[in-house]
């Protein structure tokens, strides 16, 4: 009986995988993961619903396997009944901020995340650098949200295929600051016109994960797993992370991205870290995989 897959997170510096034992509720683990470790896993069966809120999926769902959201329709459902993102939390009590986020030229996004996770939303997202913009309750910290998207004609969401295509040309440190303090000094410009009063301006503050997210230029990458299969194995070393990106170099194939999300709901064993990659893969930036909200 293998290890089920629970995603990847950045509660620090790195990334930390989670662990499930399979069939057995109550058993978890992390692995605390390192640039220049050796990686090897194996897909074993089928792709199970990761459940809700929580909770298993009470009826054990096959999920597709190219689905990044790891889940059957009714625990979808549920799962989004809950979310910030749907706005039906309106009686919040939390605080929240707003930020924006850059993640390549031309790429920066406004959103909103809990104050109390401070930037471990940002790393999730493959934010390359980010700067708050302000913090109040929820609803107002939506509002400006809304209010910013609009004035500056920025997104709420930028989809991971263009955030891959560019990681490894960034341009360097100073350029990629530049840009977002341009839109924070626009931002800041709109206080006292629709600016809701419950949110309190921060001042900039340019956060830079260039470093955190490791080596992004390792080598050129040119392909994603675009899903698992029953036996497929993914193995190679860990040379790079952003969001829920694996950067691993495989040796003669180069250097492929595996999105962790795909490997949630899967039961996993170990195998050669040599072994290469043996699941299906798709040129970075073209079509495949059903992507995430964010």
């Amino acid at each position: 009986m293998g290890w089920r897959c629970a995603g990847l997170s950045w509660p620090g510096a790195g990334p930390v995988l989670a662990w499930r034992r399979s069939g057995r509720p109550g058993q978890e683990r992390v692995s605390v993961l390192e640039y220049g470790q050796e990686l090897g896993f194996r897909a074993q069966g089928e792709r199970h619903c990761v459940g809700a809120r929580g909770n298993p999926c009470p009826v054990g769902a096959v999920v597709p396997v190219r689905s990044t959201g790891a889940r059957c329709a009714e625990c979808g459902r549920l799962d989004r009944a809950h979310s910030v993102a749907a706005d039906t939390m309106a009686d919040d009590p939390r605080t929240y901020r707003v930020y924006l986020a850059w993640f390549g030229p031309g790429m920066v996004k406004v959103g909103i995340t809990r104050e109390a996770r401070d930037g471990a939303r940002l790393r999730e997202q493959g934010a390359v650098v980010f700067t708050w913009l302000g913090r109040g309750p929820l609803m107002a910290a939506r509002r400006t949200e809304e209010l910013l998207r609009a004035a500056l004609g920025v997104p709420d969401r930028i989809p991971y295929a263009r955030k891959r295509a560019v990681r490894g040309v960034l341009p360097g440190p100073a350029e990629r600051v530049a840009e977002v303090e341009a839109l924070y000094g626009r931002a800041a410009a709109l206080e006292g016109a629709g600016w809701p009063e419950a949110l309190e301006r921060l001042p900039f503050g340019a956060v830079d994960h260039g470093g955190v997210f490791g080596r992004m230029d390792a080598g050129p990458v040119a392909r994603v797993v675009t899903g698992l299969v029953d036996g497929g194995v993914v193995a190679g070393r860990l040379v790079a992370a952003a969001g829920p990106d694996l950067h691993l170099e495989t040796g003669a194939d180069g250097v492929v991205v595996l999105d962790t999300r795909l490997v949630t709901g899967w039961d996993l064993v170990g195998a050669g870290t040599r072994a290469g990659v043996t699941v299906p893969v798709t040129a970075v930036g073209a079509a495949g995989v059903q992507d995430g909200l964010f």
